[in-house]
């Protein structure tokens, strides 16, 4: 299995930044991609931005330009670079990771999430 722990949240004003970092441990070997997501109060959860293995990278139109996902050179922490926050930005942030086995399927793993608080 793979576990997920977030860390890096807090409270920052507007226009601060923040970076988030997310560790992996367990059966890393098979993920193929990982990514942020985040909820707010009374809100869907919704995609920010994700990595494959491979490096690609993809982001919500909301943050495009401002946020930034990376992977070390281990491939077991990814991590999310918030810049230029807004208070819309304000959500409890979880790390996702997906991990696939051509001949058998795919398995979705989620951290408990860190929360990002942006006021003033």
């Amino acid at each position: 299995q793979v576990q997920l722990v977030e860390s890096g949240g807090g409270l920052v004003q507007p226009g601060g930044s923040l970076t988030l970092s997310c560790a992996a441990s367990g059966r890393i070997f098979s993920i193929n991609a990982m990514g942020w997501y985040r909820q707010a109060p009374g809100e869907q959860r919704e995609l920010v931005a994700s990595i494959t293995s491979g490096g690609s990278t993809n982001y919500a139109d909301s943050v495009k330009g401002r946020f930034t996902i990376s992977r070390d050179n281990a491939e077991n922490t990814v991590y999310l670079q918030l810049k230029s926050l807004k208070p819309e930005d304000t959500a409890v942030y979880y790390c996702h990771a997906r991990r696939t086995i051509a001949t058998l399927g795919s398995w979705d793993y989620w951290g408990q999430g860190t929360q990002v608080t942006v006021s003033s």
